[in-house]
Parts: C-alpha cells; sequence; structure tokens
C-alpha cells in the first residue's frame, strides 16, 4: 500500500507514455456529492493532482453497468450513460468509480489511444471489455495485440457471492458453487473476454487487491455507505 494513498499496477507503471493510479481511503471517497453535483469533486481534484494531472481536464464515465462507449476529445466533465470512455489526446484525465466493480485500463502505445472501464457483473455479462477494445480498434485503429491491460482491484471471487439469475449469465469456468449460490471471479471472467478479442495475455497485468478483503479500498459488499474508490488514466 503507498503512503500516498494511491497504487498502480508495476506492468502499466512502466509506460513512460501512460499514467494512472487507484486512489485509496487516505484520499477520501471518490463518490460524487449529492449537495454538490460537480464532476471534480475536491477528492478527485486532490486524486488527479496527487499523480502530476491537472485536475480541470478530468473526464468522468457516468457509469450506468452497461457496455456504451464515449469518445472523449477534449475535457468534458461528465459523459452520461457510459461505462467506457476512450481517447487519443495526451493530458486529457479519464476517470471511474468503483466499489466492488472492476476498473480496466487499455493502452495502445502504438498509436497512442487509451480506454478506461468501469466493468461490474452486468457490464461484463454484457462484453464491457470488448466493446472497449473494438472501440479502439474503431477510433484509432488499434490492434488488439498492441494493447497492455492493467485490471485494477475488486472483489475476488472468493468473496463475490452471485444469486443463480446472475450466475447464468456466466461461462462455468468462472463460477464455483456455494449452497445454492455462486461465486464469479469477475476479474478471470474479463481477462478471458480480452483474450478472446486478440489481447496478449503475457500483456495483461492484474493488480491483484480484493476489495472486500482490502480495508483501505471501499467495497459494498463490505460496507454499503456509499464510498467510492477511483481510477485515473491519461496519455502522457
Amino acid at each position: 500500500m503507498s503512503g500516498s494513498g494511491l497504487l498502480t499496477i508495476p506492468g502499466l507503471a512502466a509506460e513512460a507514455a501512460l499514467v494512472h493510479g487507484f486512489s485509496t481511503a487516505a484520499l477520501g471517497s471518490m463518490r460524487r456529492g449529492e449537495s454538490d453535483p460537480s464532476p471534480l469533486t475536491p477528492a478527485r481534484r486532490a486524486f488527479a493532482r496527487a499523480i502530476g494531472l491537472d485536475p480541470e481536464r478530468l473526464t468522468v464515465a457516468g457509469a450506468v453497468h452497461g457496455a456504451e462507449v464515449g469518445r472523449v476529445d477534449g475535457p468534458a466533465g461528465v459523459v452520461s450513460g457510459v461505462d467506457v470512455l476512450v481517447t487519443d489526446r495526451p493530458g486529457l484525465p479519464l476517470l471511474v468509480t468503483c466499489a466492488d466493480c472492476y476498473p480496466l485500463v487499455l493502452f495502445d502505445p502504438v498509436r497512442g489511444a487509451l480506454a478506461l472501464v468501469h466493468a461490474g457483473w452486468r457490464g461484463t455479462a454484457a462484453g464491457v471489455a470488448a466493446e472497449a477494445v473494438q472501440a479502439l480498434a474503431a477510433e484509432y485503429g488499434s490492434r488488439p495485440e498492441d494493447l497492455l491491460v492493467g485490471v485494477g482491484p475488486g472483489i475476488c471471487g472468493g468473496c463475490y457471492e452471485v444469486s443463480a439469475d446472475v450466475a447464468v449469465r456466466f461461462d462455468e469456468a468462472f463460477l464455483r458453487p456455494s449452497a445454492g449460490r455462486y461465486h464469479l471471479d469477475l476479474a478471470a471472467a474479463n481477462r478471458a473476454q480480452l483474450e478472446r478479442c486478440g489481447v496478449t495475455a503475457e500483456r495483461i497485468h492484474r493488480h491483484g487487491a480484493c476489495t472486500r478483503e482490502t480495508p483501505e479500498l471501499p467495497s459494498h459488499r463490505r460496507s454499503p455507505d456509499g464510498s467510492r474508490f477511483a481510477c485515473i488514466a491519461a496519455i502522457a
């Protein structure tokens, strides 16, 4: 755990053209305040500054647990109704918030393009990771084999118990029966989705922290108080 309240994925941190980070409780909740509807909350501003990015240029995915994509060509505040943001503009920070769902960072160092994904069970079932790969190809000519991918913190398969009506939407390879319910491995499901799209397995890097098991990260399953952590990613 970083003393700065930030987490990174080593396999992404080595890429000089990419800036990324995941916030922890030390930076406060990244949830949008009810009394202040601005997407640029004080906590989000502080997070952006902590990783050397301009908070005034933040663009936030207005995640709805789906698989829609929004292209970002300039600071846009909130892009409503999307769980994927894509851009090829340097210095334009993208942000998603999570509390057990997985943030995915997809970076193309060849074309200079970036996607940031919010992947919960609904989005994963709808193919949100595949949509991000396809959007990078359609918008910027990215090839799947060139992509460098980071799978951020999220709830692990051992902690994520779901009902049968959720489980039926996933391949049994990602499920483990548990007393009439199922444990679902969302990280593995998203990884498989990326690999089916042609992303090279060795270029997919996972942070590995489970939100439910890590007190420094918000978890809806552990404490449903509305707190969120965030992922910010930008092209340097």
